[in-house]
């Protein structure tokens, strides 16, 4: 009994590689061990809980998954914000603090180099995100990679989107606090 690719795709938060599904090899070892498994489970009898017979057959098939498929790992994108943008920040607060504390021109001008070097770093983490990006984008097209390519094509059009968790109540009102967001989705 061999399991559908959407049935082994996410079990329990954990995802697995099913492009090597698309391997010849990787398929029948997979199907070959699916198998196995669920024939040991053909012994049970009929008044076992079906809970547990459930429980059964979930961990036969993430094991099976486990071994043939691998559990998928997901992209980490460098971020652009990293260890050092946070210390030009603390820089640059520390320069704001102090000309805060006692206004003076070498606190004025001390405060401008540090958001001058901060913008600076940061445009520099931009530009390279933006590169790392495109080098990205022409790798995937080079290798015909094209979900991943129009995928990232369109993630770079929209740019940042933030979550927004407002709607609209039955009055047609915008309703932004999390307890009536949850209501009005629950009704």
């Amino acid at each position: 009994m061999a399991v559908s690719k959407k049935a082994a795709q996410k079990f329990d938060g954990e995802r697995f590689n099913l492009r090597k599904l698309n391997e010849l090899e990787v398929r029948k070892q997979y199907e070959i061990e699916n198998a196995n498994r669920f024939a040991a489970l053909e012994n049970l009898s009929d008044d076992e809980d079906i809970n547990t017979a459930w429980q059964n057959i979930k961990e036969n098939i993430k094991t099976t998954a486990k071994e043939s498929l691998s559990v998928h790992e997901l992209k980490h994108h460098k971020p652009r914000f990293d260890d050092e943008c946070l210390g030009f920040l603390g820089q640059r607060k520390q320069a704001k603090m102090q000309l805060i504390q006692d206004p003076s021109q070498s606190d004025v001008n001390n405060l401008n180099n540090a958001r001058r070097e901060a913008s600076r770093l940061f445009r520099n983490k931009q530009k390279a995100y933006v590169k790392a990006k495109f080098e990205e984008l022409e790798s995937n097209s080079k290798i015909k990679n094209f979900r991943d390519l129009y995928r990232d094509i369109i993630d770079f059009k929209k740019g940042y989107q933030p979550r927004t968790n407002i709607v609209k109540d039955e009055k047609g009102d915008l309703v932004a606090d999390s307890h009536s967001v949850v209501t009005r989705w629950r009704n």
